[in-house]
């Protein structure tokens, strides 16, 4: 036995009216713009605690700039992030921090040009702009 499908009266690309949301009484109107007013509150304190944090916890990008001023030549990823890692500039709990380090150093100078901190100098080497 086939079941008989029910069709809408709708024709193809027509969509439903949208539902009216309203609240059902004030008590839930006020309660709902609270806990709005809460979680803005909450996540404009966490980006305070971000911004105070970046001061002990620098960028990868500062780190790798921080490591590259310190060497004369052009350095890898691999070997910036041994560095950084080994002097406590930078922590990363990733798999691969050589690859973040080298997909934000060539999305910094992709994005900057000239005014960028770093130059790469030949395939997978990166130094300090003048």
């Amino acid at each position: 036995m086939k079941k008989n499908k029910i069709k809408s009266a709708k024709g193809p690309g027509e969509k439903k009216p949208a539902a009216k949301r309203t609240a059902t009484s004030p008590t839930r109107a006020k309660t709902a713009k609270k806990a709005t007013k809460g979680a803005a509150k909450a996540q404009k304190a966490n980006t305070a605690k971000r911004r105070g944090d970046k001061a002990k916890n620098p960028s990868g990008l500062d780190a790798a700039a921080k490591v590259l001023g310190e060497v004369k030549g052009p350095l890898t990823c691999g070997e910036m992030v041994e560095r950084m890692l080994a002097k406590g500039y930078w922590s990363s709990n990733g798999k691969t921090p050589a690859a973040t380090i080298y997909a934000a150093m060539t999305r910094e100078i992709a994005a900057k040009g000239s005014a960028s901190r770093f130059v790469k100098v030949e395939r997978g080497k990166f130094t300090l702009a003048k």
